[in-house]
This record gives structure tokens, C-alpha cells and sequence, in this order.
């Protein structure tokens, strides 16, 4: 297992839901949105890990630090900013 993938699995709850905000600042101010696989990459993950990402950005979401950058989008495509953005 690579080093990050291990620390995110030590990770509590709200230090995932931490570094996905942070991670959506950083790409916000490159303008760029985040999505899962940019989530994935910083977290050094696989494809396989895709839904334990999307349960981060799913509570992300729900505690109000991200939200979706185009509301109109088809779920393939959702990407997402700081709710500042």
C-alpha cells in the first residue's frame, strides 16, 4: 500500500472531510473544480477506492464546506468548489 493510502485509512472522519475541503481550496485558486479522481490522486488511490472518496465529498458536501459547480450536470460529470466559490 503506498504511504498516503495508508494514512488515509488512519484518517478519522473529519480529517478526510478537512483535506477534501483543503483540496478543493487549493484546485479552486488554480481554477480548477475537483472531482473524485483529483480527490483520489491527492489521497493516492485507486480506482477502487472511488466510493469511500465519494462518501468524503458526499459529507463534505452535507456539513456545507463544498458544493457543485454546475447543478445541471450529469453525475459522471460533477465537480465541485469551496462554498465560497
Amino acid at each position: 500500500m503506498r504511504f498516503a493510502a495508508w494514512l488515509f485509512t488512519e484518517m478519522t472522519t473529519e480529517e478526510r472531510i478537512r483535506a477534501c475541503y483543503l483540496h478543493c481550496c487549493l484546485k479552486y485558486v488554480s481554477y480548477e473544480p475537483i472531482n473524485n479522481v483529483s480527490l483520489r490522486k491527492r489521497f493516492s488511490l485507486g480506482e477502487e477506492n472511488s466510493a469511500s472518496v465519494s462518501r468524503v465529498i458526499a459529507q463534505t458536501i452535507k456539513i456545507g464546506y463544498v458544493k457543485l459547480y454546475d447543478e445541471n450536470a450529469n453525475r459522471r460529470n460533477w465537480r465541485y468548489i469551496p462554498f465560497w466559490g
